[in-house]
């Protein structure tokens, strides 16, 4: 596949003064490749940002090459890479006089003459790139209108009336709720199946692991690693880069779990479709979840075959459990037994 972006041995961070430099990363080797989505992941401070506005060129790098499509991104003019790169901050928009197919229109800034007047051709474009995002019913309304997911689906429409192959995104979901989060994800995943590239920074790990083609780990004490999403799962790299004073990644459920060795174990018979909201009511209680084999002296015993029919066995005495809330009552006279 075609490479969009390249980075060879390249150090990131801020100048200060003429002979002072904070490095923030160092030495980094990574490509992205066209028609992905690539999400990266990193902890407050591993420098996802300060990458992200490396790779823009709206900050100079400390060393090292950067390559835009097999050319060196120092040799592009700004409107060469305007036209190449779209860029969605994090940032608050604070454009609410403006109706959204107006500032749409923005991205065929690079495009047009002196006097900034669009042809009938960028107008398609404007109207293609309303139409991509889904914010057809909101093309004449005003940006102070809209929501704060609406918003972000206008600015990724400009991103795309920007016709750049790359289009880099800085926690493009942080503001939003959940329902449009997933929106916004999806909206990227379909973008990159049409062939543009997308790189983007997030916390939301759920739908980076579900979305995304490959990840992009970062940590400043242990660099950058990339690959595909399930290759890094099943590496243990989630935990390696995320992991800290007792949180480690569950893989089999693809979530971040706090290691207690306080709870008690209680094995556990559940469908595997239920077995999730089992830990989950169970760890709140004050118990994790085994096996008979892992915790074969335990004495307590689980069997749940549906969430109005559960039975809870202790030394021998069975207990017809019918809801969840009956569950957690029930183990409340167990926990310190």
């Amino acid at each position: 596949m075609e490479t969009v972006l390249e980075a060879r041995k390249l150090t990131i961070g801020y100048r200060q003064g003429h002979h002072r430099e904070k490095c923030v990363q160092r030495e980094l080797d990574f490509s992205l490749e066209a028609g992905s989505l690539v999400c990266l992941l990193g902890p407050n401070g591993a420098g996802k940002s300060t990458l992200l506005r490396t790779l823009s060129g709206m900050q100079p790098t400390l060393s090292g090459e950067l390559f835009m499509q097999g050319r060196s991104l120092s040799a592009y003019s700004e409107r060469e890479r305007s036209r190449s790169i779209g860029l969605v901050l994090t940032d608050k928009i604070f454009a609410g006089g403006l109706r959204v197919r107006e500032l749409v229109a923005l991205g065929r800034h690079p495009y047009v003459g002196f006097f900034g007047r669009l042809s009938e051709e960028d107008h398609r474009i404007v109207e293609e790139a309303i139409h991509q995002t889904g914010i057809e019913a909101k093309a004449d309304s005003y940006m102070a209108e809209l929501s704060d997911g609406e918003r972000q689906k206008v600015m990724i429409a400009k991103a795309l009336a920007q016709q750049c192959p790359l289009i880099l995104l800085d926690e493009p979901t942080a503001y939003l709720d959940v329902t449009s989060r997933i929106e916004i994800m999806h909206l990227l995943h379909r973008l990159a199946r049409q062939g543009k590239s997308i790189l983007l920074s997030t916390h939301d790990i759920e739908q980076a692991l579900l979305l995304s083609d490959r990840l992009w780990l970062l940590s400043r004490s242990l660099g950058m690693l990339c690959g595909v999403t399930e290759d890094l799962v099943l590496q243990g790299q989630m935990s390696r880069f995320f992991g800290r004073g007792g949180v480690t990644f569950d893989v089999r459920d693809g979530a971040f779990r706090l290691e207690n060795a306080s709870l008690r174990p209680l094995k556990v018979e559940a469908p595997a479709e239920m077995m999730r909201w089992v830990q989950n009511a169970l760890m709140r209680s004050g118990f994790r979840a085994v096996s008979t084999e892992t915790e074969p002296t335990s004495d307590l015993f689980l069997r749940v075959v549906s969430p109005t029919d559960m039975e809870l066995n202790c030394a021998g005495k069975r207990i017809t459990v019918g809801s969840f809330a009956d569950l957690i009552d029930r183990l409340k006279l167990y926990v310190h037994a």
